[in-house]
């Protein structure tokens, strides 16, 4: 697809210092700054931007494609649905999202390389893959670090309007969908980069970060909650939309963070059926089943108020 990848995210919190140092921790390389604090992870390069706002909410999220006929061809999807391209120059365009405000920016990038990662090795019945030797895993002991961004969730007051901008406008593709909950949909070949879900309030639910395998799942969490038990949310378990392995914790700003690995990826549309699942069911294939927090998160008054409360 001439979309490719979910290039960066920025964020606005109350507690810019707090809620960075949250990321730093979780495993994203800090580059600095002063009034914005940006991160990087190992194979996407910068892919977070931490800014200050009122109340925590996505302020800004970039989409590469490949060159500028993807750009005029976004330009031209987006005014048949009468939204105004801003800042438009032959590799770039800014749109806002019609209901929250966020800007989407669609600029010529180069696609993210992945190094494949030697796959690690399982045994099981009849099938000795390691022989003589402990799992790799037990014996890791370096910091836990998110190879990319894999993807972003929003709630939104009107799923349709929401999801017309970034489908008919933008370009995503529909992966699946859970009926009157929420639709996944996708820029690049993972099975979602971003989730809109039916919400009383515009507000922004997680981000994503891709990790090597359940094991860095696991580690990564577990370092994060060491000290502070209450950052748990929801795992460790595996998803049955896209597959992937999740465990989702909470920053200071009262937004989720998700480690995830092994995620569905779609390289031939043509391949793939959307499904349409009915309750939140459809979330998850084993695991804990997820906590009403994580479905109405607690701050949601207060977002609908228009007040900051991270806790």
């Amino acid at each position: 697809m001439p979309m490719h990848s979910l290039r960066r995210v920025t964020i606005g919190v109350p507690n810019v210092e707090e809620t960075a140092g949250y990321y730093a921790e979780f495993g994203l390389e800090s580059v600095g700054g002063d009034d914005v604090r940006s991160f990087h992870t190992i194979d996407g390069g910068e892919q977070l931007r931490i800014v200050h706002s009122p109340l925590r909410r996505l302020v800004e999220m970039v989409i590469g494609v490949d060159d500028p006929d993807d750009i005029a061809r976004v330009a031209s999807q987006l005014k048949r649905l009468d939204i105004e391209s801003m800042n438009a120059t032959p590799t770039s365009l800014l749109a806002l999202e019609p209901l929250s405000g966020a800007r989407a920016v669609v600029e010529v990038a180069p696609r993210i390389e992945q190094p494949t990662i030697p796959a690690t090795p399982y045994n099981g019945p009849g099938r000795l893959e390691r022989m003589n030797n402990r799992a790799p895993g037990v014996d890791r002991t370096g910091r836990v670090r998110p190879r990319k961004l894999g993807h972003v969730v929003l709630g939104t007051t009107d799923l349709a309007t929401t999801q017309r901008f970034f489908a008919e406008g933008l370009g995503f593709k529909v992966s699946d969908s859970v009926r009157t909950i929420g639709t996944f949909m996708r820029c690049s070949v993972d099975h979602h980069n971003l989730l809109i879900l039916q919400a009383p309030v515009n507000f922004m639910h997680h981000t994503s970060w891709q990790v090597d395998d359940m094991d860095e799942i696991g580690r990564g969490a577990g370092a994060m909650l060491e000290d502070h038990p209450e950052r748990h949310v929801w795992g460790f378990g595996r998803h049955h939309i896209g597959s992937n392995f999740f465990w989702y914790l909470k920053d200071p700003a009262g937004n989720f963070s998700e480690y995830y690995s092994d995620m569905d990826c779609i390289i031939d549309d043509q391949l793939w059926k959307p499904d349409v699942f009915e309750g939140a069911r459809g979330l998850f294939n084993w695991g804990p089943p997820p906590p009403p927090s994580f479905l109405h998160p607690d701050d949601l008054a207060a977002l609908m108020m228009g007040m900051h409360s991270p806790k």
